[in-house]
């Protein structure tokens, strides 16, 4: 086909205006190695955001091997000429990115992928990683109290990771501002039951193994995953107020310590309902697993895990998490008083709740019960630093924060600030600042002397 003189100038002034916005595209360069946590500066991975986790992992608690097979679908943030994973311990064997086969190297427990072409910003992409090996737990300087992470039990393993230890059984970009839906599958063997987060899809017996499907299709942070692994006893069923139930206790823990996980649970996740917005997951429950080395609980998305600390008052707290910390994570590790200040005060309010004491009684007693020259009142709560993320001044100061907060806008406003920040930031991040900007808002009032009293400065507050 002939085209005229002036077509013909048309379609190179076409050429050429694309080559300018060819050429006016950013070259690929390689994604950072984390997204600027100043306490974690290598965890979770710059340069792309985690939407979704398909983990396949086989777990043989003779041994303590686990294989997985892990594929995250990912969008590109910018344009990538390679990417970063965050892996611990674990051994690689092979990377593919969209299906085709990819370059890797390791530098610790930083993974550096770079695939056959680069990825463009705005464009989904999927990264399969297969691996396998003897995960450990962590532990190290920061105040925790033990071990935690993949821990071995008697009949399989307790997995509860806060804050980087999802990282030691999947890749990922193992940050809580990085969120993602979940597919879990876990292989064990037969007779063991296999507890993740979510909702079961399907369970079933092959061979010597047992194969269960779990799927958490609401955004959840890396350390909140589990796939705990063991003998226990299941319980379903459905909240008073209709919220879908699953409770799995170790038999050697059934008859232990006088609570019933399963009505508290039921209970705690009605009330907490009507005090802090509508339960943000599909299911709630447990898990309370016979690991007393573990000493903690934690708030597992859908299903809090317990190991030797069982009572009425951890089982509200960690269902408390379930709005403060999973659904609302933190933006920062920093601003972690934003989960165990507010599950804290909940424990206050379950109090007060059931009438055993006012959560102004229970703030006089934490008060009253800490001198001024205690190291207690030295950690700046806003900002408590890595090693002391969860010294208890920041579970309790930080609740002394809201009951100070409370008694400042008054009852009305107090709880009507509460569904509205779990509604505001459902299932997203967020900060110390936007919590302040939004108590600001709802009582009308000017808060900053307040919030900088209680959070930004050390010393024991006068009342």
């Amino acid at each position: 086909m002939a085209f005229s003189r002036s077509a013909r100038l048309g379609a190179l002034a076409t050429a050429a205006v694309s080559l300018l916005v060819i050429g006016a595209s950013p070259a690929p360069t390689p994604g950072t190695p984390g997204i600027g946590d100043a306490y974690f500066p290598n965890l979770g991975n710059g340069g792309f955001d985690a939407l979704h986790y398909d983990l396949d992992v086989a777990y043989a608690p003779g041994t303590g091997r686990l294989d997985g097979r892990t594929t995250l679908t990912a969008r590109a943030t910018r344009n990538l000429s390679s990417f970063d994973l965050d892996l611990q311990q674990l051994r690689i064997t092979r990377v593919d990115v969209n299906g085709r086969r990819a370059r890797f190297t390791r530098d610790g427990d930083e993974i550096t992928v770079t695939p056959r072409q680069s990825l463009h910003r705005g464009r989904k992409f999927t990264v399969t990683v297969t691996y396998g090996g003897v995960p450990q737990p962590l532990g190290g300087p920061i105040v925790f109290g033990s071990k935690y992470g993949w821990m071995k039990t008697p009949d399989g393993v307790f997995v509860a990771c806060e804050p980087n230890a999802a990282s030691t059984w999947f890749p990922s970009s193992d940050h809580p501002s990085d969120k993602a839906t979940y597919d879990i599958r876990i292989r064990a063997p037969k007779g063991l039951t296999a507890v993740s987060n979510g909702r079961l899809l399907s369970t079933y017996d092959k061979g010597g193994s047992t194969y269960t499907r779990w799927r958490e299709s609401r955004p959840m942070a890396t350390y909140l995953a589990t796939a705990t692994i063991g003998k226990f006893d299941v319980r379903t069923g459905r909240t008073p107020g209709g919220i879908p139930v699953y409770v799995a206790i170790d038999p050697v823990l059934k008859n232990s310590n006088g609570v019933d996980v399963y009505a508290v649970t039921a209970a705690a996740t009605d009330y907490w309902s009507k005090v802090f917005g509508p339960y943000p997951f599909e299911e709630t429950g447990a898990i309370v697993d016979d690991m007393p080395e573990a000493g903690f609980s934690l708030e597992v998305q859908s299903k809090p895990a317990y190991s030797a600390v069982r009572n009425e008052t951890t089982i509200v707290h960690e269902l408390a998490h379930q709005w403060f910390g999973d659904s609302v994570s933190v933006a920062r590790w920093k601003d972690i008083w934003l989960n165990e200040g507010f599950a804290t005060y909940a424990q206050w309010l379950w109090a007060e709740h059931q009438g055993t004491r006012s959560a102004h009684d229970s703030f006089l007693a934490a008060y009253n019960a800490l001198p001024a020259t205690s190291s207690f009142w030295q950690i700046k709560v806003a900002d408590p630093q890595r090693d002391t993320m969860f010294a208890s001044a920041v579970y309790e100061r930080g609740a002394m924060t809201l009951q100070m907060l409370r008694e400042r806008i008054g009852d009305k406003a107090f709880f009507r600030l509460l569904p509205a920040w779990t509604g505001l930031h459902r299932y997203g991040n967020a900060d110390t600042a936007g919590f302040v900007r939004l108590a600001e808002r709802v009582s009308g009032q000017r808060l900053d002397d307040l919030f900088r009293t209680w959070l930004f400065t050390t010393g024991k507050p006068a009342l």
